[in-house]
């Protein structure tokens, strides 16, 4: 029979002599045998069981469906298993008995149906197998406009495209489908006989985010290599070359995240573009040389190379992409810029007015060695250029360094203008101020929005709000935030046996307790759990998290808290001390007792260095309940918790008592008896219940961005949690060791060793955005008056004289916090740093590279003074980097008096 939408009238089809004739009767007891089928999961018998209901029977069936569906929604996790079986059959007759396209859609992307992977559409298809083409092409149409569904129920999809003849709809969610589906060994030769590929393959190549089979990092000879099969295909005429070519181009230069633009560029390096390909595509490499990440850029630089090698690049795209890319702060792309421009000017001379105002561009670069590659280029070719060129190249020499204004002068004489030669000021950003936490959710529509928003675990701040808020709307009314929940998430994989054994699975098991999804047995298991003496740092701050959750999980929706005490007031994870007060007073006058963990965390958060702690500490004592007595006395508690850390030698092999390790990081929290008697189980490691040994864990990509939220008031205790693993990052191939850092500059508490050897290692940290992130805390640090940069200094001389900091990233990173206008805070650092590799019996690598920056800072804040050991290697013979740059920094210790003094602002 033909159906169409739900106000359509319907002709139903004959019974069979079986079924029984229809009508009331015949149909409620068909009507029962397919119910029968779907309560005990019998998804495949269900299409021949709906064949015999006409449209009235249909529609009696679906209002019992949705009854079943909603029943099924509240039950526990100890019918988990039946739920799923019942759900199988209940998405294929739902879809049956749908007459509307929009209705069917919905209830085939209900979250709750597709908790189970549909792996066979085949029972779905065969009942709308008689539904119209064109209804068919709306279903498909909406269900993959739907990302996540059209993931999960790509073979369904697909199977009402080609049952409906429509366009191929090229979603994200589709093609993420249709990849997990076709990669693996014979992928090419299941894109060669696909009739969609050219459609899915053109919006892959679209794609802001590359699905991940598409990068997974094979070579080129695997079968599973996306770049050659598409090449393949290109090159068998499966795919269009122009069209390929075009899409790869203009995805680069979208730009985005490196791992993004790898399929794309790879393809596009394999295809090998022609000579023409190429030209007619310059302003789009210019573009990607400007903007992109640097491996694109790379490319783009390689492909105008070659066009400016053949004549075939303008001087007017070279000067446009040459200022563009002096610009960039990597300098191999940088020199090599310079190195193409000098072979263009060698070769057509007659260029120089049009190329070396944009090389002059680089005048300004943050890397002195760069402006002095510039400057020299300059001077070659600056006598082909008329007066006016020559006047503004004078002028853009003015951003030069000073290492670099006596050259500048002998070129340009006069026209240069004068020195600069006010009292030199150091350029600090502002003093971060506290923001506070804004309350709670209003209403629980808000709140649920909040719990359902991406990223919820990643914001500590949104996270500790929505919490709040769950805890607070769940102890008014629990029914009302129960049901919202439930309409919310997608509960299938919750009533998974076993989902919360092992893990909390961040807010999700607070809100599966409160549909009662979790044993309760499991919950107090875990409430009950001591965390083992030899569990790493990392652990112990998760282990927090994970002890706050199961806690969360058992009183939610109860009688007992009302809000949570441990809610920050601040961005930093802080606690106002008056504010603590005033929430034990209110659980004082509602005759409620604190939770256990709550108050631990709430009492390890307040800021007991905040000046209104002495107050509030008689406050809390006045309150005359245990939680107020606790409060005061952790208030006056001046070394409530406290760590130190020791270092084995680089390479050592330390024994724990059951194996050699190989890292040398110890970390040692204070024996605080308060801590290991009155705390629950999960601080007690903040006590010194641990053992102090060499621990090389595999814990740093957990709950990390919780992590500086646990300890706000304590950041030495903090850092040297932090510290084994950014210890490992200098050398290893973690990314993101920092992230905590910028927290831990803001954080309260005072200012020791741990916090120093974090942001040294930092510093010398392999990724470039890690090592930009310890830059960002130094700078917050210093603003606030509360980095000692000779400690600091003395951490980075140790570090690189033991080879664990390599000093071309450390020169990076002072480099880009000197060019903020921070350069005697930078060379304050340094002055401190060198000495030790300076004295060195053999010369360290990259050594030259930080006395350019040292120099430059000196030359910029007129900075006076000696420096252990930089005359023996200022005095050596050579002309190496190392030679040279101690010349220049020596120059600048000892210029003349009358030369610009310090001044701070």
């Amino acid at each position: 029979m033909e159906i169409g939408t739900e106000n359509d009238t319907e002709s139903g089809a004959a019974v069979s002599v079986e079924d029984g004739a229809r009508g009331a009767t015949g149909g409620g007891a068909a009507v029962e045998r397919l119910l029968d089928a779907v309560r005990a999961g019998r998804d495949r018998q269900v299409p021949k069981l709906l064949e015999p209901l006409d449209a009235a029977a249909r529609k009696e069936a679906l209002g019992r469906l949705k009854a079943l569906r909603a029943e099924v929604r509240t039950w526990d996790w100890k019918r988990g298993q039946e739920a799923s079986r019942i759900r199988r059959g209940l998405y294929v007759a739902g879809a049956g008995c749908h007459t509307g396209a929009a209705a069917a859609a919905t209830w085939l992307a209900g979250g709750d149906m597709l908790g189970w992977e549909l792996k066979d559409a085949t029972p779905v298809l065969a009942v709308l197998a008689d539904r119209d083409p064109a209804w068919l092409a709306d279903v498909a149409g909406r269900l993959a406009k739907r990302r996540n569904v059209a993931e999960s129920a790509y073979e369904l999809i697909r199977g009402l495209v080609v049952r409906s003849g429509c366009p191929v709809p090229a979603t994200d969610g589709y093609v993420l489908g249709w990849t997990r589906k076709v990669t693996d060994k014979r992928l090419l030769e299941r894109l060669r006989a696909d009739p969609q590929t050219p459609a899915l393959v053109a919006h892959a190549l679209s794609m802001g985010e590359t699905p991940d089979r598409m990068t997974w990092s094979v070579g080129p000879e695997a079968p599973t290599h996306w770049p050659t099969a598409i090449t393949t295909l290109v090159a068998e005429g499966v795919l269009d070359r122009a069209a390929v070519v075009d899409l790869c181009a203009s995805r680069l230069l979208r730009g985005g995240r490196v791992r993004d633009l790898r399929f794309p560029l790879e393809v596009l390096r394999l295809l090998a573009p022609t000579g023409e390909e190429l030209r007619e595509r310059v302003p789009d490499w210019i573009g990607m040389a400007a903007d992109a990440p640097s491996p694109v850029a790379g490319y783009a630089q390689e492909v105008l190379a070659g066009l400016a090698a053949e004549g075939a690049l303008p001087a007017g795209a070279l000067a446009e992409m040459t200022g563009a890319v002096l610009f960039r702060t990597e300098k191999k792309l940088v020199r090599a810029q310079l190195t193409l421009v000098g072979k263009v000017l060698a070769r057509e001379r007659g260029a120089a007015g049009e190329l070396l105002p944009a090389v002059a561009e680089a005048f300004g670069h943050e890397d002195t060695g760069v402006q002095e590659r510039a400057l020299k280029l300059v001077g070659r070719y600056v006598s082909a250029v008329d007066a006016e060129v020559r006047a503004e190249l004078a002028e853009a020499a003015g951003l030069l360094g000073p290492a670099h204004r006596r050259a500048a002068v002998e070129l340009f004489g006069d026209a240069l203008g004068a020195a600069d030669a006010g009292p030199y000021e150091e350029i600090l950003p502002p003093v971060p101020g506290p923001e506070p936490v804004a309350p709670a959710a209003a209403t629980v529509g808000v709140l649920v929005e909040e719990l359902v928003a991406k990223g919820l675990m990643e914001d500590p701040v949104a996270f500790e709000r929505a919490l709040d808020g769950l805890v607070r709307h769940a102890h008014r009314d629990r029914a009302a935030v129960a049901e919202a929940v439930r309409e919310a998430f997608p509960t299938g994989v919750w009533e998974t046996p076993h989902h919360f054994t092992h893990h909390p699975h961040g807010i999700h098991v607070v809100l599966a307790s409160l549909l009662g999804l979790v044993k309760r047995s499991v919950i107090d298991v875990h409430r009950a759990e001591v965390p083992d003496r030899d569990s790493c740092s990392h652990e112990g701050l998760s282990g927090v998290l994970e002890a706050r959750l199961w806690e969360a999980a058992a009183l939610v929706g109860t009688d007992g808290p009302p809000f949570l005490l441990a809610t920050p007031t601040l961005h930093t994870g802080g606690i106002d001390p008056a504010v603590l007060v005033e929430r034990l007073r209110a659980y004082r006058d509602a005759g409620v007792e604190p939770a256990p963990v709550d108050l631990a965390q709430a009492l390890v958060r307040v800021l007991r260095a905040d000046p209104s702690a002495g107050r509030a500490a008689g406050e809390a004592a006045a309150l005359g309940t245990p939680a107020g007595l606790r409060l005061a006395a952790w208030l006056r508690d001046e070394d409530a918790l406290g760590a130190t850390v020791r270092f084995f030698p680089r390479g050592a092999r330390q024994f724990s008592g059951k194996w050699w390790l190989v890292d040398r990081t110890v970390v040692e929290f204070g024996k605080r008896a308060v801590v290991r008697e009155e705390f629950p189980p999960a601080f007690h490691w903040l006590g010194g219940a641990g053992r102090a040994t060499p621990q090389r864990c595999h814990h740093w990509t957990g709950d990390r961005a919780q992590w500086a939220s646990v300890l706000p008031a304590d950041r030495e205790v903090l850092a040297a949690c932090l510290l084994p693993a950014m210890a490992h990052s200098v050398d290893g191939d973690q990314r993101g060791t920092t992230e905590p850092l910028t927290a831990l500059a803001e954080a309260g508490g005072p200012v020791g060793r741990a916090v120093h050897l974090a942001l040294a290692f930092g510093l010398g940290c392999l990724d470039s955005d890690d090592r930009l992130r310890a830059v960002d805390a130094l700078l917050v640090l210093a603003s606030r008056g509360e980095l000692n940069a000779r400690a600091l200094g003395a951490e980075l001389a140790w570090l690189v004289a033991e080879g664990s900091l390599k000093p071309n990233r450390l020169a990076d990173a002072v480099r880009t916090a000197s060019a903020t206008g921070a350069y005697g805070t930078v060379w304050a650092v340094l002055e401190a740093m060198l000495p030790e590799p300076l004295g060195a019996e053999k010369p360290v690598r990259g050594l030259g590279e930080l006395l350019a920056v040292a120099a430059d800072c000196v030359e910029r804040c007129g900075a006076r003074g000696e420096v252990a050991g930089l005359d023996a290697v200022a005095s050596a013979r050579g002309s190496s980097q190392l030679v040279a740059q101690a010349k220049r920094l020596l120059n600048a210790l000892r210029q003349e008096a009358d030369q610009p003094l310090t001044e701070t602002a």
